[in-house]
């Protein structure tokens, strides 16, 4: 079959289900060969970009207890916090300060936050700060505040819209199979409803990204059967910018006893994921739950962007992950793959590109 595979990608055709089950069973050097061939298909010029963002988490209550998450705690706890305007805006000065261009805003599914509190919020942020593009919130997030106010999602979408917010991320899709959803978070938004919502915000116009937290209790045929039918709503819409994939971190989780994955299978996955999603133009490699060395050879294996710097990110954090970032470092890290640097907006168009470095240029 590996003939067969090495043909298609050299005509560009797509993969089955069953061709990219079978990838698994490659080893790491040949799928990163084969990944970095798609890619060049996707991205000609040797350059990986990033984004300078922040993610600001607007509250830690949450209703959807997920035996994944170490972050959330429940309504009433004395460890409860939610964030006003004020204290978000105290975080945005630092982030404009750097010349950035995003903000992510996400948090639970806080039973005393109504439509008007994140209307309020997104249209006083594009106010104050009209250069940042808000990408924030997710599909849990939109179903929870839409059932609150007992309207449709899409009414949600477009009021959220209406007061500033530009594009969705992937949050929320973990797995997308329901057998895995039942188990690891039983409370959240099943699988229909995910890809429901993002139909909606691609319908309306906005684009969106799609993600997958993986190497938890799911089989690798369930990892294909996610990007399946990630592909087939991107068939449908064109409304994905980028796919990420990242590893479970099960430290301080209800699911503490599994083993994390290794760089390994993390880089394995995502050269699959390069592979398969044929109609997905750009794939990033994730240095939060990886750290930096993976990451880079991420870059060797299909990906083409890093992410963004991430000032503020408390969700892993809580899971002992405590990887941070800043400029320079994701430009020395590019340099050293051997690519350009480049620094992107949301909408992956490059702003500025870097000449490569050498380590001892980089303080």
């Amino acid at each position: 079959m590996l003939k067969t595979i090495k043909e298609k990608i050299a005509a560009g055709q797509r993969f089955t289900d069953t061709e990219a089950n079978y990838l698994f069973e490659l080893s790491l050097p040949v799928l990163g060969e084969l990944a970095s061939q798609v890619k060049q298909r996707f991205h000609p010029k040797p350059i990986a970009t990033f984004v300078t963002d922040i993610n600001i988490n607007l509250t830690n209550v949450c209703e959807c207890e997920c035996d994944f998450c170490a972050f959330y705690v429940n309504p009433g706890d004395e460890r409860a916090f939610t964030l006003t305007t004020h204290d978000v805006f105290e975080k945005l000065d630092a982030l404009v300060e750097l010349g950035s261009t995003q903000v992510l805003l996400q948090g639970g599914l806080n039973p005393e936050l109504g439509l008007n509190y994140y209307l309020e919020l997104l249209a006083a942020i594009k106010q104050h700060y009209p250069q940042l593009y808000i990408h924030s919130f997710s599909p849990p997030e939109i179903a929870y505040i839409a059932a609150r106010e007992q309207l449709p999602t899409l009414t949600i979408l477009g009021k959220m819209r209406a007061a500033g917010l530009n594009s969705l991320p992937g949050g929320g899709a973990e797995i997308l199979v329901n057998r895995v959803r039942q188990t690891i978070s039983p409370k959240k938004i099943s699988r229909d409803t995910w890809l429901g919502i993002m139909r909606e915000a691609h319908q309306i116009g906005m684009q969106t990204t799609a993600t997958m937290m993986f190497a938890g209790i799911e089989t690798t045929e369930e990892r294909i059967e996610h990007l399946s039918v990630l592909r087939q709503l991107q068939d449908e819409t064109g409304g994905f910018r980028a796919f990420i994939p990242w590893t479970f971190s099960p430290n301080n989780t209800r699911l503490s006893d599994n083993i994390m994955a290794g760089g390994g299978e993390y880089l394995k996955t995502l050269a699959i994921s390069r592979i398969y999603l044929d109609n997905i133009t750009h794939i990033g490699s994730g240095w939060v739950t990886e750290g930096m060395k993976v990451a880079q050879l991420g870059l060797l294996h299909g990906a083409d962007d890093m992410g963004g710097i991430l000032m503020e990110e408390k969700v892993l954090e809580s899971t002992g992950m405590k990887n941070s970032t800043n400029i320079a470092e994701l430009i020395k890290t590019i340099s050293d793959a051997g690519l350009t640097p480049a620094r992107r907006n949301t909408e992956y168009e490059i702003i500025e590109e870097y000449p490569t470095v050498k380590t001892e240029q980089v303080k």
